[in-house]
């Protein structure tokens, strides 16, 4: 038992951490967060894009509806000057029996 309490004694002892040790540490950890800096720039490069599509692409879809609506409506304007006519045409045809009638 003697030996194995020695060797943790000395496992167990106080070492003055290697010179170069902080400055590896501090630099290992500036790397990761320039890693996760670039990371996260690049997620935010997506995020934007994703955002501007969905942006871009509403406003077609709008600007698509709006001209579907606008041509509804210009259908039925079409329709009803039609109907218009189509009424005036059978008063005349009507008047114009009516003429031909009293003629004859």
């Amino acid at each position: 038992m003697d030996d194995f309490e020695l060797e943790l004694s000395e496992a167990m002892q106080r070492r003055p951490a290697p010179p170069s040790l902080k400055r590896r540490i501090l630099e290992r950890r500036r790397q990761q967060r320039a890693q996760r800096q670039s990371r996260m720039v690049w997620f935010e490069r997506i995020a934007a894009s994703l955002l501007l599509g969905a942006v871009a692409g509403g406003a077609v879809m709008g600007h698509y509806a709006n001209e579907r609506r606008k041509g509804e409506e210009a259908k039925q304007q079409v329709f009803t000057a039609l109907r218009i006519t189509g009424h005036a045409l059978d008063q005349v045809n009507t008047q114009l029996e009516e003429h031909d009638r009293n003629k004859q």
